[in-house]
């Protein structure tokens, strides 16, 4: 499957490369808290807390790729490339919505 090189926005990328290192640390320390035997209420928390905090990384990606990959192909005059983003669309929504 080809890939098409990104486009997100370099004040975006640093935000979401920053969110993003954070979430690593906090994965590394729940796994040290099950190394450790931690209670599980704890590490279920800090899950939770990492799940909330992947999905605050994929609202800003979606809204990247809303604004400037999906809006730039929609825009443009080639048939090929606005049924393609429409495949991709139909497929993060769907991905998204479950």
């Amino acid at each position: 499957m080809a890939t098409t090189k990104g486009c997100i926005a370099k004040e975006r990328k640093k935000a979401i490369l920053s969110r993003l290192n954070r979430i690593n640390g906090q994965i590394n320390g729940m796994q040290k808290m099950v190394e450790d035997d931690r209670y599980c209420h704890e590490i279920l928390q800090q899950l939770s807390s990492t799940h909330e905090a992947l999905r605050g990384v994929s609202k800003v990606l979606m809204r990247n790729y809303l604004e400037v990959c999906a809006t730039q192909a929609i825009q443009s005059k080639r048939k090929e490339k606005q049924d393609k983003i429409y495949n991709e669309l139909m497929d993060v929504v769907y991905k998204f919505a479950r």
